[in-house]
């Protein structure tokens, strides 16, 4: 089985190179152009599982509808190979939860728009896809991989900080690894771990240290994905869902 990562340079590519166990082929910009049509489905030709990593994120001067762009050029190439495409939680917006594939969303954002074009371009286009709705990615998210000195965090007055759905970094390449070679599979999948975290919980067992703030009307309080279609395909652990077995996930790698 031949397994394909696009755009394998970006920061979500690194952190799972390392701890992805089997076999693929990780390609950044210096292996293929995404742009180039001819390239691109040449060096698709007999791939069986494609991840397409490549994509504009929140925070960037680009366009986020290069998101799109990017996403229906890999499915032009892909020759009937399954193309994995990654799309966010941010698509759900600040919608109560357990928040559901199946239910509505709320893009709030650029950024969250052009991932539900994205999707649904996918959708519409012959070959065949699966789109994963990703939640937070320790070490690639704005918490623990976007900690510094000073980090302030929204707090309420009980003590609560935002909570959201999260995935360990080992874990999620697990996930991946599995889904390359699953059948019949859905075409949107929550990914995340069952449960949600809090986000203060999580610096303390990284021994990061923070300061509060006081919490907003704009302060989403949770945004938990509903995981049981995923949980249908892969086994999670009750420490992939806590604060300590995510960052014990995430520093795994990170001590070695």
């Amino acid at each position: 089985m031949r397994t394909v990562i696009l755009g394998a340079g970006g920061k979500l590519g690194r952190l799972l190179r390392p701890r992805w166990s089997g076999s693929a082929e990780w390609a950044g910009r210096e292996t293929v152009d995404i742009n180039d049509t001819r390239g691109l489905t040449s060096f698709l030709s007999g791939a069986n599982a494609i991840f397409c990593l490549a994509g504009v994120t929140p925070g960037s001067d680009r366009n986020m509808d290069l998101n799109v762009t990017l996403a229906r050029q890999t499915l032009d190439a892909a020759q009937g190979a399954h193309v994995f495409l990654f799309s966010s939680a941010a698509v759900y917006g600040a919608l109560p939860g357990p928040l559901s594939e199946t239910g509505p969303t709320s893009a709030q954002s650029h950024y969250a728009a052009a991932k539900l074009d994205m999707e649904r371009m996918a959708q519409a286009h012959p070959n065949p896809s699966t789109i994963l709705r990703l939640g937070n990615v320790a070490g690639a998210d704005a918490i623990l991989g976007g900690w510094k000195p000073g980090f302030r965090l929204d707090q309420y007055p009980d003590g609560r900080t935002p909570a959201r759905s999260y995935i360990g970094p080992s874990k999620l390449a697990e996930v991946l690894q599995t889904l390359a070679q699953a059948q019949n599979l859905p075409p949107i999948l929550n990914t995340a771990a069952p449960h949600a975290v809090s986000m203060g919980a999580l610096l303390d067992a990284a021994g990061l240290v923070w300061q509060h703030r006081p919490a907003t009307e704009q302060t989403i309080a949770k945004v938990s994905l509903d995981a049981s279609r995923l949980e249908g395909l892969v086994s999670f652990a009750p420490a992939d869902s806590t604060a300590i077995g995510i960052v014990q996930d995430w520093k795994n790698k990170e001590t070695e």
